[in-house]
């Protein structure tokens, strides 16, 4: 109270996009934010819960695109359109995105480079597994969906893959969606970092006159449920195609009509389900499980009409009485199709490791983002000084003979001729342009330090003003620590979409993956830091010639530096086939030429056995000739 008059005082609420909160276009006076410049986040279908989360990420799409001030304006700032943009948010975007991603990302399985000549079946396994993959990422364009959804996870801190078997092209699809499409149910009374049960993508679709099309909302869902009996693709009284249950064949009804009330016939199952009629469940051996499942995915795709959802419904309580489902390509409608997995088809990739018990990730921005509105004011304000350093303005006085002077515009080439007493003078703003530019130096400085990227991530330093590889390394130290956080938020996330890509085959019964069992396999992203070739270079042959370094150290080292080898193992192969020097030592050594053919990867031939040797005949001997032939004249006796 104060003098009788009483002050409410504004909760301040933290939460995953409160670091927004100082932009007055994403929080209002009641903390949400605008409905003129997010009219999609306050959708009457989208919960409340989302608002905030769908609304930071169009503002951060803004930034990224060179948009932020033309939403500024359109919220009330009638002077932002005003406001320069030259491109920083992108540009640590791109930076930030290159180096979590590396060089080259690879998939690799534990166990497929065995270095033995007979490898052990679980070895032959991971490289049969490892190979299918690899040509799966090539046929599926891998590393292009990763860049794909890596630049969405960047900008705006979630990304999220969605996998689907394709019948007609015999292998698993993936496809990126933008994370505003992506409505997960977390549970409320438990941890949100789990794995979500049923996943939502939901988005509008305008209205298209010409089709006569009314504005719709699509919704594709994914959710774990029990088992049920089969169903088909049928027709119901409205004419919407549905999903209906297949009729119990004649003969387990003519079985139940004449056995006991009791005894009630098993429901129609799909081909290898399991019915118990104690508990009326239904299991399923999946082909990675090694115990029946009672559980399987169902996929719905649906459409509604936006003028027909009354009430208070969300994107999870839609009413499918008024839906129209869609027909898949094969004929199959999508509503509530078994898809006959275990698991829900769908990965989300957080940018950041998730705080304890949430689900949705950080941008890469938020730290940085009031330095990129210090920085797009500032190049604003250097912008006009510049004018007026390159045009100034000119003060002029005096008159000529016989006439005064108005002079609206100075060109160049212009002669003034003045009476006495007359000048002139500009106003130099060349001073103040110089410390505006210094300020977005050091602007851009103290954004580079809180987003951990040194001047040498960025490729801003000068390469000549390095004093070592060791200070380069020392400078890399924020940006290490940076890479490696992001990283292990992906790498589970990675190795999840592997385990499923390997599950959706073994569920199309793809002849290639007969017989395989699924292992774990991950992706492994390669090297961000700038290397010094000729260095690495001297440091592998000093260590190999001194011995206290092996071969296939040097070559992965050479290979993680950047030399152009494609298979570790063939290059070693290829060295070791010309060190004859080392060949002819090891054979001194061992005496063992089938070892040295190893060693040089070629086929030693045997030397041939040595003749028996020919003594010289002696008198009365064995190799006596006469005395042999007086022995066979007296019949051998002697």
């Amino acid at each position: 109270m104060v003098e009788g008059v009483s002050v409410a005082l504004r909760d301040v609420v933290i939460h995953a996009w409160s670091w927004l909160n100082y932009k007055p276009v994403y929080s209002d006076h009641n903390g949400m934010p605008s409905r003129r410049a997010f009219p999609e986040s306050t959708a009457m279908w989208v919960p409340e819960e989302d608002q905030k989360r769908l609304a930071a990420y169009k503002l951060l799409a803004a930034y990224d695109s060179n948009q932020s001030a033309q939403l500024a304006e359109v919220a009330g700032d009638h002077h932002a359109r005003e406001r320069r943009e030259f491109g920083d948010p992108a540009m640590f975007i791109d930076t930030v995105m290159s180096h979590v991603l590396g060089r080259e990302q690879t998939i690799t399985v534990p166990g497929a480079d065995h270095d033995g000549e007979q490898p052990t079946p679980d070895e032959a396994m991971a490289a049969r597994i490892q190979d299918l993959l690899r040509t799966w990422a090539e046929d599926e364009l891998l590393p292009m969906r990763i860049q794909q959804c890596e630049r969405k996870a960047v900008t705006l801190g979630d990304g999220v893959y969605r996998l689907a078997w394709e019948p007609g092209r015999m292998r698993p699809t993936v496809r990126v969606h933008d994370p505003g499409f992506y409505f997960p149910v977390l549970p409320e009374d438990g941890d949100a970092g789990d794995y979500p049960t049923r996943v939502h993508f939901a988005w509008e679709l305008p209205a298209d006159e010409r089709r006569g099309l009314k504005a719709r909302l699509r919704r594709i869902t994914y959710e774990l449920d029990w088992i049920r009996p089969a169903t088909a693709s049928g027709m119901d009284v409205k004419g919407r195609p549905v999903r209906a249950l297949l009729p119990v064949p004649e003969t387990d009804l003519q079985e139940a009509d004449a056995a006991t009330e009791a005894d009630i016939p098993a429901p129609p199952l799909t081909p290898g389900d399991l019915y118990f009629p104690d508990t009326g469940a239904i299991a399923r051996q999946y082909p990675w499980n090694d115990t029946p499942s009672y559980v399987t995915c169902y996929l719905t795709d649906a459409t509604w009409n936006l003028e027909d959802l009354k009430g208070a419904v969300d994107v999870d309580s839609l009413p499918l009485g008024s839906a129209t489902f869609a027909t898949r390509g094969d004929g199959e409608v999508l509503d509530h199709l078994d898809l006959i997995i275990d698991f829900v088809p769908v990965v989300h990739l957080p940018n950041t490791v998730p705080p304890a018990e949430e689900h949705w990730g950080q941008s890469s921005l938020a730290k940085v983002l009031q330095v990129f509105d210090e920085l797009a004011s500032s190049d604003t304000d250097s912008a006009k000084a510049s004018a007026t350093t390159g045009a100034p303005m000119i003060g002029l006085w005096g008159k000529a003979a016989g006439s005064s002077i108005d002079v609206r515009e100075v060109v160049p080439g212009m002669l003034l001729k003045l009476g006495e007493g007359g000048g002139m003078t500009a106003l130099d703003t060349s001073k103040n342009l110089a410390e505006l530019r210094s300020h977005v130096h050091d602007l851009s400085d103290r954004a580079a330090k809180v987003a951990r990227l040194p001047a040498v991530a960025l490729g801003t330093a000068d390469p000549a003003q390095v004093p070592s590889g060791y200070a380069l390394e020392l400078s890399l130290g924020p940006l290490d620590a940076l890479i490696a956080s992001m990283r292990l938020a992906r790498d589970h996330k990675y190795a999840l979409l592997l385990k499923m890509v390997q599950r959706l085959y073994l569920a199309g019964q793809h002849p290639d993956w007969a017989g395989i069992t699924p292992m774990p396999a991950r992706i492994a992203f390669g090297s961000y830091k700038p290397t010094d070739k000729s260095a690495v270079l001297d440091q592998v042959s000093n260590g190999v010639d001194k011995g206290v370094m092996s071969l296939e150290t040097a070559v992965k080292m050479l290979d993680e530096a950047g030399f152009p080898i494609d298979d570790v193992q063939a290059e070693i192969e290829r060295i070791q086939s010309r060190q004859f020097d080392k060949a002819r030592t090891l054979a001194d050594a061992t005496g063992d030429t089938g070892l040295v053919g190893d060693f040089l990867g070629v086929k030693v031939n045997e030397p041939a056995p040595a003749p028996a040797p020919q003594l010289p005949a002696t008198p009365g001997g064995q190799n006596d000739p006469a005395a042999a032939a007086a022995g066979q004249g007296s019949g051998g006796n002697t």
